[in-house]
């Protein structure tokens, strides 16, 4: 169980229509939402990874040490939610150690696991995997194996896979392939647009079928009717982001119930010690 740490107003899709520089001047919301979710899961006594970014680490110091102190995992979401596709290979080192220094600073722990703002390493960027290792990243999870107008990785394997000479873990969102076709089951919009039924028969495809675990994602706005409309915005971009905001924690509630959840660093320990070992074989 992950969540990506973001605002309502960081988000890929409003992009370019709400400038980085006019964030401090907008309503965060996304403390009052963790709450929410905290509360949740601690209902459930799940412990999940929270891939945070550093632009909130460092304004909400205390929101990233509660997810610490509750038992949580604390990982990064690259510092300003920029998109991998728009880094080069420096400014990207820049970035994502920039970030992991002060969630490490923030948190007290070791930052181990790293999500591509928008799943944004796909196969015209493949070199963001070594430089995650060169910045002391053990695994990823920035891939989703579907074809997708903003994100996606088509020819990447449904499952976890190594990358950088076997120096990182690789951990994709899960999908399910229906017609032939993968269809991203793992969270997001498409957790709020599918009945919730047909998620749950995805994911226990997965789980039974498969013997595979499932890697689900969501954000904290996602839990959050009531958040500030963004105007002027296409009708598609409109639809993804509000679509069945009100049934996200009602459906988050059952999804919990209904399967076993864990931390990334432990339900994919396996995968991320054998990255651990090609980077100090010793």
């Amino acid at each position: 169980m992950t969540v990506d740490v973001e605002d309502y107003f960081q988000v890929s899709a409003f992009e370019s229509h709400i400038d980085r520089d006019a964030w401090g001047d907008k309503e965060c919301r996304v403390e009052r939402n963790m709450d929410r979710i905290l509360a949740l899961f601690d209902s459930h006594s799940v412990k999940a990874t929270f891939f945070t970014l550093g632009w909130l680490a460092e304004k909400y110091p205390n929101m990233v040490r509660r997810i610490v102190e509750e038992g949580h995992e604390l990982a990064s979401h690259g510092w300003d939610h920029q998109r991998v596709t728009g880094f080069t290979p420096e400014a990207f080192f820049q970035d994502v150690s920039r970030t992991k220094a002060v969630l490490e600073d923030v948190g007290g722990v070791e930052i181990s696991g790293y999500r591509a703002p928008s799943y944004s390493i796909c196969e015209d960027n493949l070199w963001a995997f070594e430089t995650l290792v060169e910045s002391g990243h053990v695994y990823s999870s920035s891939v989703v194996p579907i074809q997708h107008d903003h994100y996606g990785m088509q020819s990447a394997s449904r499952f976890a896979f190594s990358v950088a000479d076997g120096k990182l873990a690789e951990i994709p969102v899960t999908t399910y392939p229906v017609m032939g076709k993968n269809i991203n089951f793992g969270g997001g919009g498409w957790f709020r647009f599918f009945p919730y039924a047909l998620t749950r028969w995805a994911l226990q495809q997965v789980n039974v079928k498969e013997q595979q675990a499932c890697n689900f994602y969501f954000h904290p706005w996602e839990v959050d009717p009531e958040q500030p409309r963004v105007g002027d915005i296409p009708i598609k971009t409109k639809f993804r982001h509000y679509i069945n905001l009100a049934r996200m924690e009602p459906r988050l509630d059952q999804l919990l119930g209904d399967f076993a959840w864990g931390r990334m660093d432990e339900v994919f320990a396996q995968e991320i010690a054998a990255a651990r070992k090609a980077v100090c074989p010793a």
